[in-house]
């Protein structure tokens, strides 16, 4: 089977290649086409979990990230025609805070539903491989937010992207081109802020972004209720989901983002399962806030965060924003899977020396408001003070002094420079690597396959683009890379 899918890659790439000299030698394609690193064949053990699973190689692909637990899903349609999990990677390191990126520069790494065209694709990044997510979308351009070349790559370093490890990347790239080779014009990627369980809701309750967080749960449910890829429009300056021509209309519905909404529907069968679960869900969340579930702690200093597998190899690294992830248990591993770079740089936890600033209560009052400045929610332990004894035996000369002071927190530290193109800080660290503009030879060409722990499936389907999607080179370029394959 291995053998076989090899074989048709590199057929595909000499056929790719050749149509591009033919065509007066386009550089994108010739290097996608040369590209060892782009043309790995997807790890045997993948293609069996597949089979198990009765999956396509090349059938479409949806993925999901989560920012607290550090976890990003890669779903696959089954033979039924419903979306699976196949595998969940831990996230090496993301930048920023929980909630969505607002301006070039904020270190946010994106939140939201995008579109990832092959065209988005970069089997040429400065960080091993990448794909481009697409942002800012249609509903981030019409709030006016900025930010540019925001991705999802290789070498477990973040300013305001996903960052996975070489051998990871190499996977999850590997599992989107067979999905174009197929005939997927575009996967759909949703990056949440955590797993929105009541749980997490009601934790997170006074978090300044909650309307926000609401509003893309919508399409969440969406997925989870149908097992569909949701079809995303936007309008007034809001998502909207899987919405269809309404009842008497003539015409299809024209969205606009920052236009007022036209007419149209759901489903009746979306919207109906999708409102019986908001509902038992909002119950839920009640009942916990009810009994005293405590508002996650609003930190400052904590820049991002890493899954705990990554955490635990690095000396004094924490997991920052990522800390106390419902998932952080499930990729406990011997070994973390894949090459973590010498330079990386983990997120540290804050000098909690510092009194704690109060949680100010926000209405959600409006999905598309625009969001204060950030403040991050995330659970951190609480220094403990000296009691009478231990106070009177330091006084006294008794028992050592090493115990009596706690030492402050190591100070955050500045990751490295990403995909983003914004400027340098002041201070740059000697092992910074170059921009994505610079070429990525100084890396080697490949990396092993990583052999980690593959989660339980749960069905989905549905194809089309995110409307709204920023493309990344022109569109042509679907056909130019992918058509000789078909």
């Amino acid at each position: 089977m291995n053998c076989r899918s090899l074989v048709r890659v590199l057929v595909a790439s000499a056929a790719l290649a050749a149509g591009a000299l033919l065509s007066g030698c386009n550089s994108d394609d010739v290097s996608l086409a040369a590209n060892a690193k782009a043309n790995q064949p997807v790890p045997p053990k993948l293609i069996a979990a597949m089979a198990e699973k009765d999956m396509d190689l090349q059938s479409p692909i949806l993925v999901r990230l989560f920012k607290q637990e550090a976890e990003l899903e890669v779903w696959k349609k089954d033979r039924s025609g419903r979306f699976g999990l196949l595998k969940t990677y831990p996230i090496c390191r993301w930048s920023g805070d929980l909630g969505p990126k607002v301006r070039e520069g904020d270190r946010q790494a994106p939140e939201g539903f995008y579109s990832i065209t092959p065209a988005q694709m970069n089997p040429q990044s400065a960080y091993y491989l990448a794909f481009n997510t697409g942002y800012p979308n249609a509903f981030d351009r019409a709030l006016g937010r900025s930010g540019s070349q925001l991705m999802v790559h290789g070498d477990c370093s973040s300013r305001g992207c996903y960052a996975m490890t070489d051998e990871q990347i190499a996977e999850i790239y590997s599992l989107g081109r067979e999905s174009f080779f197929g005939g997927q014009r575009a996967f759909q990627l949703q990056a949440y802020p955590f797993r929105m369980t009541p749980l997490n809701m009601a934790k997170h309750r006074n978090n300044p972004h909650m309307p926000f967080w609401k509003m893309i749960k919508e399409g969440y449910d969406h997925f989870e209720v149908t097992r569909q890829e949701p079809r995303v429009d936007f309008c007034e300056k809001k998502y909207v989901f899987d919405a269809v021509k309404a009842p008497n209309a003539t015409r299809d519905p024209v969205f606009d983002a920052a236009a007022k909404c036209p007419a149209y529907a759901v489903p009746d069968e979306i919207a109906d399962a999708v409102r019986e679960r908001q509902q038992e869900e909002t119950a839920e969340t009640a009942k916990l806030i009810a009994k005293g579930t405590p508002v996650a702690r609003l930190n400052t200093g904590i820049d991002g965060g890493m899954h705990k597998v990554f955490a635990s190899k690095l000396p004094e690294a924490s997991t920052g924003l990522s800390e106390g992830g419902d998932g952080q248990s499930l990729l406990l591993l011997s070994r973390a899977p894949g090459t973590i770079p010498s330079t990386v740089n983990p997120p540290r936890m804050p000098n909690l020396s510092q009194p704690e600033q109060p949680v100010v209560a926000v209405a959600a009052t409006s999905a598309s408001a625009a969001p204060a400045p950030t403040r991050v929610a995330a659970v951190a332990p609480t220094a403990q003070s000296d009691n009478f004894f231990s106070s009177l035996a330091r006084k006294v000369g008794i028992g050592g002094t090493a115990d009596a002071t706690p030492a402050s927190a190591p100070a955050p530290a500045k990751p490295k420079a990403t995909e983003a193109k914004a400027p340098q800080p002041s201070i740059v660290r000697v092992t910074a690597r170059p921009a994505e503009t610079k070429p990525a030879a100084v890396k080697p060409a490949l990396k092993p396959s990583i052999s980690d722990v593959t989660a339980a499936p749960a069905p989905a389907a549905r194809d089309p683009m995110v409307a709204g999607s920023q493309p990344i080179v022109p569109a042509n370029s679907f056909d130019s890379r992918f058509s000789a394959a078909k």
